[in-house]
């Protein structure tokens, strides 16, 4: 189980946009546990090592950080949408430092 108020972070990096750059304010955080999205100091979303998705409880933020929270999970924002309230995504408030 993540421990998604102190995470172990291993590496920081940019999400990589459509041109192939590096993108401002947009990351990929990686842990032992799995890999977190943070959009300028507010994560978003974590992608455990299992496949289990937990999404923070306000993540349809900015038209910015949805397009790339869309790249980082691999889908668009009506199929997200879906799997949070089916359930298959958790909710959970990704933000709360211990």
């Amino acid at each position: 189980m993540a421990n998604h108020t102190n995470p172990q972070i291993t590496s920081t990096t940019n999400i990589i946009g459509n041109a192939g750059r590096p993108v401002a304010n947009q990351f990929q955080l990686t842990t032992p546990e799995g890999r977190y999205f943070q959009s300028y100091q507010t994560v978003i979303c974590f992608i455990a090592n299992n496949g289990e998705v937990t999404m923070n409880t306000e993540y349809a933020h900015s038209t910015t950080t949805s397009k790339y929270r869309n790249k980082f999970l691999g889908e668009d924002t009506k199929t997200t949408d879906k799997k949070v309230k089916s359930g298959e995504y958790k909710v959970a408030n990704l933000n709360e430092r211990g």
